[in-house]
């Protein structure tokens, strides 16, 4: 199932959210380039600990999120406090969920949203 596609930005990471509230950011260059007929690449590992995948962005280390879920709670969180890892690994806890509230969505901010701008940004699409 398609969850999301971003056109590649060198300096950037992608960040997967799922629906436990767990997230990762990978360097674009642990990603393979696939051919016609590929098979596809794990992007994070899940399981039930951490969930379905909800969420993939294309992201920069000043860049901001919104992480929000089905209960209606919104958190505003920075990028560079997301760990960076390889591919298939299951992530770290990006926000604290109760035992019933999935994570349903995840959304980069748009540039004259944050309160640092930076040239990077200028570089992305919002």
């Amino acid at each position: 199932e398609v969850v999301g596609m971003e056109v590649i930005h060198p300096a950037s990471t992608v960040l997967t959210v799922t629906a436990n509230g767990y997230g990762k950011r990978t360097r674009i260059e642990d990603y393979r380039v696939q051919r016609r007929g590929g098979q596809g690449i794990i992007n994070i590992k899940t399981t039930a600990r951490n969930g379905s995948v909800v969420g993939v962005t294309q992201v920069i280390d000043s860049d901001d999120v919104m992480l929000i879920t089905d209960a209606g709670k919104v958190l505003r969180c920075p990028v560079d406090g997301i760990s960076t890892m390889g591919r298939a690994t299951q992530g770290v806890r990006v926000m604290h969920l109760s035992t019933d509230e999935k994570l349903v969505t995840v959304a980069r901010l748009a540039e004259g949203d944050a309160t640092a701008d930076s040239d990077e940004k200028a570089d992305l699409p919002s």
